[in-house]
């Protein structure tokens, strides 16, 4: 006798399908065309009670060629509502892996009866995943209360209250991953944490900003931490913890400091240790000798580390394949015949110096090498180029390799040279090459590298030489170049107009030439590249028309500081996934289009935590993707981020008209700046459906009429510059527009009220009730007002600098509000940051 599965199972089965949105017909199998649901794909059942126990869903995006951004809209995928209380009726359903996929919502039971036998559960990367009652983690404990194993990585939990005590009802959870779901806090004084099976527990890019929890360190069966990446401060507690378990311990990226307590030397069932990029101090030599023999992974780079380091440090540690060591303080004393016991697979180093370590030249086996900062000379460069050869991942970051490297081939699979100030044309790649990194150098010509032949096919995909000195025209050879994914040339003397070539590159989805000297119009034949969702052009001299044919699904739309004239087309309205609308600083003419409430990406209340992602396939990175970013450029400040912010800039061209009503309805709007224009008209009343909104600049305008008192519960403004406009009457009171400077309002005669210094009519009454006239010191005092405007804009840039180029502003929420808290205190000051984290 044949058993078919269970027809209870198969019906609750065949109601999921119909829930949820399946655009790519990942379950037509789901049918009954195939009777036997055990057969469906991505179902398991039991062998001999052919009852569903299994469900592997998960979205494989890899082959899409997709930038995987938190709203992508992932066409493929899974989507709609995820109900839960629908799959808790598989009574014996124990694994449910639904990873990756572009889920809503999610719906569990509201009942308390309702109970799941599932042990495995991943969600994670559902990135657009919500819960209206900001109560996912409890309501999934509820739910299943058996669960051993929990994925939700990359899924919003900010405002999940908490988190912790939720998770900790789960007794028999092993293993917990909430890596960048940014929950509010990891609990700093709480002693103890009822993880009492607790084996994994994955943490990273989580933002907690705060001491490192006691109750971590009571953990006595823990095995794995992963609390990377969380600008965590303070020091390692001295005293030996309860962490008699532990394997591997993953700390790198924060802020911690303080000498590395004895007991990491004493855990001998360690394997991984990593607190790479932190600011330990003192020697470590001792450390190095207590490790456990049976240390895989060793990544201690990127501190304040003192001593000196010599192959007496690594006499019992013959089992490493993952080696970073360096600090500026750090001598390395490596005898010049020394041959270590171990083969490494990744070595990354920093501060070598004087001379290049020749035992790295024995290494066979090294897949991966980072060098960064390094003083040391890599003479003879012949020798050291044909070692990388064997390489898949080459990384130099900062050292002293002042050469030309135009005759250097490239052979590996990841290649990222930064600011090694190498020099001469572009080098050659082999088709082994992926992706290739050489920002900030010196090169001068791209010419010889992009006309390149090759016998074979190139499998290039990334391609940045952004802030350079190249020259010239770019070739008309990029069909040579079909593979690629992302292009940016950003910040070089390029010049004349982008070649048609460009539209054989039908798979790009990135490009990026801004601040480049390049003109003409934008070709047509770039509407070829049907995958185009980040295009920025600013800063050059382009002209013509606004193209009106670029794909509706972009999301970066960065045309400011050209020569672009005529009207905003209406075609933009198309752009439903446009996140950053920048048109500023161009010669546009014209009303905005009143159709803007089709931009719906704008259109959700919820604030933007976007990562931007490329893909880089190594085994080195993590999930198969590296970080693009992006930067801000202003008068003070270059600024490096990887999450974006909604924004529209038009500033700086000769728009007239009214603000059309459907701007309003972009409620999750972040920053917008329609200064240095012909605006006129009132600001309308439902200003306030802009809640979301951070900074708004309307200065330089002919805006008339009342500000309107429903801007005083804007609680998120931190920027806003009304001034010299032809405002009238009092400024609404209320503690948010009284929390702006003078600056913001002045160039109005007609406005008075605080915070300017001009009393409004009606405040000003004699003893015996009758109103007092303005008199000529109050006209005086605007006077001097604006008079105190203009020097002051012009000598830091308040308006025009700021605006001019702000549609390039790409970072998260918590350092774009502290940018913009000194921008409204007027501190010159200068913040450069790059992030880079490659590997583990």
């Amino acid at each position: 006798m044949i058993l078919h599965c269970d027809q209870k199972d198969e019906g609750i089965l065949i109601k999921f399908k119909h829930g949820v949105t399946d655009p790519s017909g990942i379950l037509s199998s789901w049918s009954s065309n195939e009777k036997d649901c055990c057969k469906w794909k991505g179902v398991h059942c039991d062998n001999i009670t052919h009852r569903v126990t299994e469900l592997h869903l998960p979205c494989d995006t890899i082959q899409f060629d997709e930038i995987l951004d938190k709203d992508n809209e992932k066409p493929h995928c899974l989507s709609g509502e995820l109900d839960m209380s629908s799959l808790s009726d598989l009574e014996f359903l124990s694994y449910l892996d639904l990873s990756n996929n572009d889920f809503k919502t999610i719906k569990t039971c509201n009942h308390n009866n309702c109970s799941s036998s599932i042990h495995y559960l991943d969600l994670a990367y559902n990135y657009n995943l919500a819960n209206d009652h900001n109560n996912m983690l409890h309501q999934i404990s509820h739910l299943c209360s058996s669960l051993q194993y929990l994925d939700l990585s990359g899924i919003d939990l900010y405002k999940e209250i908490d988190w912790l005590e939720s998770l900790t009802s789960l007794s028999s959870l092993l293993e917990l991953h909430l890596d960048d779901c940014k929950p509010q806090s990891i609990n700093p004084s709480l002693q103890y944490a009822n993880f009492t099976s607790l084996k994994v527990l994955s943490l990273s890019n989580n933002d907690f900003s705060s001491t490192l929890p006691p109750w971590l360190f009571n953990l006595s069966h823990i095995s794995y931490i992963d609390l990377s990446q969380n600008y965590l401060h303070g020091q390692l507690p001295q005293s030996k913890p309860k962490l008699l378990s532990l394997e591997t311990l993953c700390l790198y990226g924060n802020d911690l400091d303080g000498p590395i307590p004895d007991w990491l030397g004493q855990l001998d069932q360690m394997k991984a240790l990593d607190l790479s990029y932190n600011n330990f101090v003192g020697p470590i030599s001792t450390t190095l000798r207590n490790l456990s023999s049976l240390l895989i992974e060793l990544r201690l780079h990127s501190n304040l580390f003192t001593g000196t380091i010599s192959e007496k440090s690594f006499h019992f540690l013959s089992n490493l394949k993952n080696l970073g060591l360096g600090s500026e303080s750090l001598i390395f004393e490596f005898d010049a015949k020394w041959i270590p016991s171990f083969q490494l697979q990744v070595l990354s180093l920093e501060y070598l110096g004087p001379k290049f370590p020749s035992w790295i030249y024995t290494q066979s086996a090294l897949e991966f090498l980072y060098i960064g900062n390094s003083r040391a000379s890599f003479e003879p460069l012949g020798k050291f180029w044909n070692f990388t050869t064997q390489l898949e991942v080459l990384v130099l970051i900062n050292d002293s390799i002042n050469s030309d490297i135009s005759n250097v081939l490239l052979d590996s699979k990841l290649v990222i040279m930064q600011l090694n100030n190498f020099s001469g044309s572009v080098p050659q790649v082999s088709p082994k090459v992926v992706h290739l990194d050489l920002s900030h150098n010196n090169l001068s010509e791209i010419s010889p590298f992009l006309c390149q032949k090759t016998k074979g096919k190139w499998n290039l995909e990334t391609l940045f030489i952004s802030d350079n000195a190249l020259s010239g025209e770019i070739p008309n050879c990029l069909m040579n170049w079909t593979s690629l994914l992302q292009v940016n040339l950003g910040n070089n003397n390029l010049r004349g107009k982008i070649p048609h070539s460009i539209g054989s590159l039908s798979r790009l989805f990135f490009l990026s030439l801004e601040e480049n000297k390049l003109s003409g119009e934008v070709p047509l034949s770039l509407k070829n590249c049907k995958n185009l969702r980040y295009l920025s052009l600013g800063e050059n001299t382009f002209s013509g028309a606004i193209p009106s044919w670029i794909d509706h699904r972009i999301n970066i739309f960065q045309l400011g500081s050209n020569q672009f004239s005529g009207n905003i087309p209406t075609e933009i309205c198309r752009f439903r996934s446009v996140k950053i609308l920048d048109l500023s600083n161009n010669k546009l003419s014209g009303p905005i289009p009143n159709c803007l409430n089709n931009l719906t990406s704008m259109i959700s209340p919820h604030a933007s935590m976007d990562v931007f992602k490329v893909l880089i396939h190594t085994k080195y990175s993590k999930r198969g993707f590296g970080y693009l970013y992006f930067r801000l450029v202003t008068k003070y400040t270059v600024l490096h981020y990887e999450h974006s912010i909604f924004l529209i800039a038009l500033s700086s061209n000769n728009l007239s008209g009214t603000i059309p009503s459907e701007l309003f309805m972009l409620v999750g709007l972040q920053s917008l700046n329609l200064s240095q224009n012909q605006f006129m008209g009132p600001i309308p009343q439902d200003i306030d459906n802009l809640a979301a909104l951070e900074s708004l600049d309307l200065s330089s305008n002919l805006f008339s009429g009342q500000i309107p008192q429903s801007m005083s519960g804007m609680s998120f403004l931190e920027v806003l510059n009304l001034s010299c406009n032809n405002f009238e009457g009092k400024i609404p009171s209320g503690t948010q527009l009284q929390s702006f400077t003078n600056l913001s309002y002045v160039g109005n005669p007609k406005l008075c009220g605080p915070p300017l210094t001009k009393i409004c009519p009606q405040d000003k009454k004699l003893p015996n009730g009758k109103q007092r006239t303005e008199t000529d010191g109050d006209d005086d005092d605007d006077n001097s007002e604006v008079h105190s405007w203009f020097f002051m804009g012009l000598g830091i840039g308040f308006a025009t600098s700021f605006w001019g180029v702000l549609g390039a502003v790409f970072f998260n929420r918590r350092f774009r509000h502290a940018y913009f808290r000194f921008l409204n205190q007027f501190h010159d000051i200068v913040i450069h940051k790059v992030l880079i984290a490659w590997g583990s």
